[in-house]
């Protein structure tokens, strides 16, 4: 893959809640690759202090984490207008189908499911993003391109 077809992101920002550091790594190290600015948070109480500073163009959530977990941060997030509009993406082990509804339900843009792998996120994250247009643009044109 040339280098310059990698930076399908670049100069996004993007912010991950997650306190799991494996599944972590492995979303930052990708959508790095891709050219995002990651940012990061352990809890939805770190996320809400970097939206302050930080307009991503989606988040990245964990349902389960200590502090502030998703739920309580996507009930935030959907009540404040400025930030009501950016998607969120649910993130947790759990692939019950009453999970995925609760989580649309709540205010999440979509979920996916853990433990990521490096195709298995880059695959996912193109299917649960299609009305981004940009990413809607890249999926048409160079899905090819997004895989390791």
């Amino acid at each position: 893959m040339k280098n310059e077809n990698c930076k399908v992101l670049a100069d996004w920002d993007v912010i991950i809640i997650e306190d799991q550091v494996d599944n972590l790594e492995i979303a930052s190290t990708i959508l790095t690759f891709y050219g995002a600015n990651v940012h990061i948070a352990y809890n939805g109480k770190e996320g809400l202090d970097l939206l302050r500073t930080v307009k991503p163009r989606f988040i990245l959530c964990d349902l389960s984490m200590p502090v502030m977990d998703g739920w309580e941060f996507i009930d935030v997030v959907k009540k404040d207008r400025e930030l009501s509009e950016i998607p969120v993406i649910a993130l947790t082990a759990h692939s019950f189908s009453e999970f995925r509804t609760r989580a649309i339900m709540s205010g999440f843009h979509n979920f996916m499911t853990k433990p990521f792998t490096i195709q298995s996120f880059t695959r996912d994250l193109l299917k649960l993003l299609p009305d981004v247009p940009e990413l809607n643009s890249i999926k048409s044109n160079a899905s090819h391109e997004l895989s390791y």
